[in-house]
């Protein structure tokens, strides 16, 4: 597979961020480019356009950069094989907290506390739903009658 590099300004019109954000990003250390020519001017890989990409929609659903970063930490933390979080996992902003999504398990990116879904409740509930599927009569018939439209 031939590795295509990006310069800043086709990451800053793939991504939505300005060449000013990309370069804040890697001198800080928030978002590191995987090569830089000899003139010190970085190229991006496809999987550091889905970093910026993601790291952007954190910022658009209101997280504030610190907060990111924070997220960044702890997940160095609590999986350290994952070296590009951004790239790796799935991540939900959901109000205050920050969820990822990692095999079955989901938790939170700064706490790491772990969120428990009742997905067996759930899938018992759609399988009792699709074993009894209401026929066309009964749905109309049933509320036909609470109007007392039907005798």
């Amino acid at each position: 597979m031939i590795q295509a590099w990006f310069t800043r300004q086709q990451a800053s019109k793939l991504t939505g961020l300005s060449s000013r954000q990309l370069d804040y990003w890697r001198k800080t250390g928030l978002i590191r480019s995987q090569r830089t020519t000899p003139g010190g001017h970085a190229r991006y890989t496809f999987v550091d356009l889905v970093v910026l990409r993601a790291a952007r929609r954190l910022l658009d659903a209101g997280l504030s950069l610190q907060r990111i970063r924070k997220c960044l930490d702890s997940l160095s933390r609590f999986l350290p094989a994952a070296d590009r979080p951004l790239a790796e996992l799935s991540l939900v902003v959901t109000g205050e907290v920050v969820l990822v999504f990692h095999g079955d398990s989901a938790f939170d990116a700064l706490t790491g506390q772990e969120w428990v879904f009742p997905i067996a409740e759930l899938a018992a509930e759609v399988e009792n739903m699709q074993q009894h599927q209401p026929q066309q009569c009964e749905l109309f018939s049933t509320g036909m009658h609470k109007r007392g439209t039907v005798t």
